[in-house]
């Protein structure tokens, strides 16, 4: 690829970051390429359609949740970690339309496009669950299958509540005051 094309590429990506996240699959094309300072005809040389970018545009977005999870495991500080982790995802669903589409299968089925991708994401945060557990910092008895159900469920409802006023900051620490135990010598409920 020419050092031109790959800049268009990168430029059409970003752009498309900012606009799906706000509107998901319907947002128009029209505005992703004027966004990215191309012609619409630059942006379909890259992506055929626009069910393509907004599939690389998904996937990028859990490729980085997997690598901030790979970094947080192999850091020192599993006290923290997995809660940075949940903020992450907690981020990701707030204005982020386009992934929560993904993740409830509405636009394309990333399992499907990807497949490992969303179970090493999993993995990663059920890593970081069982190192926060084993130091005491959340609750045995949280498995990451109410991890999953909390955050599927905060992320729905910051989308429905359109965001704003602080609600992901209060929703990320209700859910982090649940899950921590109530008593650090007596874990569980």
């Amino acid at each position: 690829m020419r050092a031109d094309a790959v800049r268009n590429k990168k430029l059409i990506v970003q752009a498309a970051r900012e606009v799906f996240a706000a509107a998901g699959l319907a947002a128009p094309i029209d505005e992703i390429a004027q966004r990215a300072g191309v012609g619409v005809g630059t942006l379909y040389r890259h992506f055929p359609t626009k069910e393509a970018l907004f599939e690389a545009v998904v996937i990028g977005r859990v490729e980085d949740l997997v690598e901030e999870a790979r970094r947080l495991i192999a850091g020192d500080d599993p006290k923290t970690a997995f809660f940075q982790m949940l903020s992450q995802l907690l981020q990701h669903g707030d204005g982020h339309k386009d992934l929560m589409d993904a993740l409830s299968r509405q636009s394309f089925d990333l399992q499907k496009a990807v497949p490992g991708l969303l179970a090493e994401m999993w993995n990663g945060v059920g890593q970081l669950l069982e190192q926060a557990q084993q130091v005491g910092a959340v609750r045995r008895d949280v498995q990451l299958s109410h991890v999953q159900a909390l955050v599927s469920a905060a992320c729905t409802a910051i989308d429905l509540q359109g965001g704003g006023d602080g609600l992901e900051l209060v929703v990320f620490t209700v859910i982090s005051d649940g899950l921590r135990p109530k008593n650090p010598k007596h874990d569980g409920v």
